[in-house]
């Protein structure tokens, strides 16, 4: 694909570093940034589309550090989720589940599992299986050749290693089994992965053991990744849970990246300046962390994760017949609604709190948007009793959304020194969280613009080139001579987040352009069909792009 000159003329540039804005000429040429210039002074080429940015914004594209985009890229190319947000790069294989590395064997299952988060559309055959042979396919081009939307850097799922090596049982991995898994998260680094990712409420990743993820750790460490866990608890015990994940990275030398760092649930109201104290503490100690969130207050994954973890060892057969069992499923009902299950982060579940969002089956469409203990007394039944229904007809398929942020809490950890932006966002069904199209807008127009928790030009830093330090990614995350032409051209008096929880699939407003690789991607609320996206790869350097 040729990649044309654009004069964008006249904008205000916020570089992504925290400094203060400048309005200047900026040209884009062969996918970089040719040149910076006073604003006036370059004159357009005959060659070269000229862009008037006068009252406009011109930044780094957004860098979305935890997205379950990892289908969506390949079945859905226009990917207007992310673009229309000005997302540039997106951090894949998140929570310890994801599509590389797999065996014949194991494939099936992560499919299963995790067709909540993604789908699982039969017509799509998932044709490798090396974290390598993944990122080949992301980077293949089309018969048009154009290539993924957004540039996309990638996590191994330790789940995926543990299922591969270990299996889908609740049981410790041997110490030959630690050091296949050791061996395998090498190979994938190698392979260009950046770091490590874990699910630790999720199966099987969560049977592992601080000392058994304390050596994967250690293995990332020596290849210059990070560890980004899905911890064990964000409610009852989170502390604990961020406690251990700290000193596990201070004990193998890993730098942390906190994925989705919430405090949620009741218990957990106005408790974020607890964890940031540890954190702080932390990182005084040298320890190097870093963190994400997103900005909104229910968080979204599927219905099956609140099981406790013992009832879904193995495949999804094996769970459901746990749930036909009637001692066995006496058992799970008394772990949710009396102890709270490990899968429901230690809290007694709330019915009124889990919301449905996709199915799988479409015999059961009419369940989506409505909560479980809506469902229940609708039919006169009792929510356990709905919730199991569910989740045998479905084939532990279903998507929720579950109510139980606090916005104190978003706010505080929003304003710390470490954080960086990450939707996790769940782009699979019919009514997904609106955090997949509208994280970035909000975060410019609400807590930026609106409510002046940040300047600007601090936002951006969060959102741009912090990230882009974290992910070690070379020429990108800033507005400087010879980086690449990754770029979101805004209006900061009319961006916002358009998508709602009833409408969640509506695009922003207020984001102009957005150019990945120098290539004008998307235009006043449409895709232009031309993609230039790249898979960007761990090398000893940092992380880049192999053209």
């Amino acid at each position: 694909m040729s990649i044309p000159s654009t004069l964008v003329s006249c904008a205000a540039v916020i570089d992504g570093t925290g400094a203060d804005r400048r309005i200047a000429d900026v040209r884009l040429a062969d996918g970089l940034i040719a040149e910076i210039a006073e604003p006036g002074s370059l004159v357009p080429r005959s060659d070269e589309t000229s862009v008037d940015a006068e009252g406009l914004v011109l930044c780094p594209g957004f860098i979305d550090m935890h997205a379950h985009s990892d289908l969506h890229l390949l079945t859905r190319p226009e990917h207007a989720p992310k673009l229309s947000q000005g997302v540039t790069t997106e951090l894949l294989g998140q929570d310890g589940l994801s599509y590389a590395p797999v065996t014949d064997v194991t494939l099936p299952v992560i499919r299963e599992k995790i067709a909540g988060w993604n789908g699982d559309p039969e017509d799509f055959a998932v044709d490798w299986r090396t974290v390598a042979e993944y990122l080949d396919r992301l980077d293949a081009p089309d018969e048009a050749g154009r290539r993924i939307a957004a540039n996309a850097a990638y996590l191994v799922p330790q789940g995926t290693v543990r299922a591969a090596v270990v299996g889908f049982d609740d049981r410790p991995a041997t110490d030959a089994e630690i050091a296949t898994m050791r061996a395998m998260v090498a190979a994938a680094m190698e392979q260009g992965a950046v770091g490590l990712s874990s699910g630790l409420t999720y199966t099987p990743g969560m049977y592992a053991s601080s000392a058994e993820l304390e050596q994967l750790c250690a293995e990332v460490a020596v290849h210059g990744g990070f560890y980004a866990p899905h911890h064990r608890s964000y409610g009852h015990g989170a502390l604990a849970a961020y406690a251990e994940m700290i000193e596990l990275s201070r004990r193998s030398g890993c730098a942390l990246h906190l994925s989705h760092a919430t405090m949620n649930f009741a218990e957990n109201a106005g408790r974020a300046p607890e964890l940031l104290e540890m954190i702080d503490a932390a990182l005084d100690d040298g320890v190097d962390i870093t963190l994400d969130t997103y900005p909104y207050l229910p968080g979204a994954t599927t219905l099956a994760a609140m099981l406790p973890s013992w009832s879904t060892a193995g495949s999804a057969d094996d769970a459901l017949a746990r749930l036909e069992d009637p001692r066995t499923r006496a058992r799970i009902r008394h772990a949710l609604e009396v102890e709270g299950s490990d899968g429901c982060h230690g809290v007694p579940m709330e019915w009124d709190a889990l919301e449905i969002s996709s199915v799988q089956d479409p015999a059961l469409a009419e369940c989506v948007g409505r909560t479980i203990a809506e469902l229940a007394a609708s039919a006169d039944r009792e929510p356990f009793d709905v919730f199991c229904e569910i989740l045998t007809a479905d084939r532990l398929g279903t998507g929720i959304l579950q109510h139980v942020g606090h916005e104190e809490n978003v706010q505080t950890i929003m304003t710390h020194r470490v954080h960086t932006g990450g939707s996790d966002g769940l782009l699979h069904g019919d009514r997904p969280h609106p955090r997949a199209w509208g994280t970035f807008p909000r975060y410019l127009g609400r807590y930026c613009r609106d409510l002046g928790l940040l300047t600007l030009e601090e936002m951006i830093h969060h959102l741009t080139g912090r990230p882009a330090a974290r992910l070690r990614l070379v020429g990108r995350g800033t507005v400087s001579l010879g980086s690449a032409a990754d770029l979101v051209l805004f209006d900061p008096e009319a961006v916002e987040a358009r998508a709602t929880f009833d409408e969640p699939r509506r695009p922003a407003a207020g984001i102009h352009s957005v150019y990945v690789n120098g290539v004008l991607s998307w235009r006043r609320g449409h895709p232009t069909g031309d993609r230039a996206g790249r898979a960007l790869r761990r090398t000893e350097k940092g992380t880049e792009s192999r053209d």
